[in-house]
C-alpha cells in the first residue's frame, strides 16, 4: 500500500474501464485523483467509490479534445490539491473500419479524441508537473499502436502516433532536466465497455475469435492495465522514460 502515497493524479475517461480502474487503483495506493470525463453520472461515481474507500478525489467534466477545457481541468487539479504529480492521458474512442468505408469526418474524430487529445494532455501535463518538481505522465496507445488491423485504420493511426509522440516528448523532458518521464502502455484486448460493444457478448463468435488471438487465453481485465500504470505512475519506474509497456497477454509476440 502507499505506493503512489502523498501524490495528485489527473486520470481522463476515468469513469468506465481502464481508466476508472486505474483512478481506484491509485486512490487505493494513496494519491489524491483527479477523475476525468465528458459522462458526468458516471464520472461522478468513480469519485463516489473512492471516497468509500477512504480515498480523496474530485470529478471534472472535460471534453479532452478542446483546449479550454484542458486549461480549465488543470486550474481545479491545482485549485484543489495544491499540486499535479501524474498524468494519465486514458480517454479514447474506437472506430471499427477499414480505410475504405473511412470518411474523412470519421478519421477527423478519432484523431481528436484519441491523439490530439493526448497531445494536449502531455502539453499542459508538462506545465502543471513542472510546477511541482517533476512527476510521470502515462499515454495509453494500445497493441494497435504497435501493429496493424485491415478494419482499424484510423484507430491504427491514433494509436501508433501517440506511441512515437510519447517518445518525442519524453526526450525533450529528459534532455531538458524537467524530472518529467513520459511512457506509453499498450494494452491488448481487456474486458471494457468498449470491447463489449465489439465483441457482441462472450457467447458470440467474435468473442471467441478475440480471445484466440491471445496465446494466455483469456482477455485482460482492467486492473491488469491499471496496475502497469501504477507502475509507471511511481517512483519504482524512476529510470524508466520514453518506454513501452505491453500488456496484452502475448498478443504481439507472435
Amino acid at each position: 500500500m502507499g505506493r503512489v502515497s502523498g501524490k495528485v493524479a489527473l486520470v481522463t475517461g476515468a469513469a468506465l474501464g481502464i481508466g476508472k480502474a486505474t483512478a481506484v487503483l491509485l486512490a487505493r495506493e494513496g494519491a489524491k485523483v483527479v477523475v476525468s470525463d465528458i459522462n458526468a453520472e458516471e464520472g461522478q461515481a468513480t469519485v463516489r467509490l473512492i471516497e468509500e474507500q477512504g480515498g480523496e478525489a474530485i470529478f471534472v467534466q472535460q471534453d479532452v479534445a478542446k483546449e479550454d477545457q484542458w486549461k480549465a481541468t488543470m486550474a481545479a487539479a491545482l485549485e484543489a490539491f495544491g499540486k499535479l504529480d501524474i498524468v494519465v492521458n486514458n480517454a479514447g474512442i474506437a472506430l471499427s473500419k477499414n480505410v475504405e468505408e473511412t470518411t474523412l469526418a470519421e478519421w477527423r474524430r478519432v484523431q481528436d479524441i484519441n491523439l490530439d487529445a493526448v497531445f494536449l494532455g502531455t502539453r499542459y501535463g508538462i506545465e502543471a508537473l513542472k510546477k511541482s518538481g517533476g512527476g510521470s505522465i502515462i499515454n495509453l496507445s494500445s497493441i494497435e499502436g504497435l501493429i496493424g488491423d485491415p478494419n482499424l485504420a484510423a484507430y491504427n493511426a491514433s494509436k501508433g502516433g501517440v506511441r512515437i509522440f510519447t517518445k518525442s516528448a519524453a526526450l525533450h523532458c529528459a534532455k531538458a532536466g524537467y524530472g518529467i518521464r513520459i511512457n506509453s502502455v499498450h494494452p491488448g484486448y481487456i474486458w471494457t465497455p468498449m470491447v463489449e460493444a465489439v465483441s457482441e457478448g462472450k457467447d458470440s463468435e467474435k468473442y471467441r475469435q478475440l480471445v484466440g488471438l491471445h496465446p494466455i487465453g483469456h482477455l485482460g481485465e482492467p486492473d491488469d492495465i491499471a496496475y502497469g500504470i501504477l507502475y509507471l505512475a511511481s517512483d519504482e519506474s524512476k529510470f524508466v522514460t520514453g518506454s513501452e509497456l505491453v500488456i496484452d497477454g502475448g498478443y504481439t509476440a507472435q
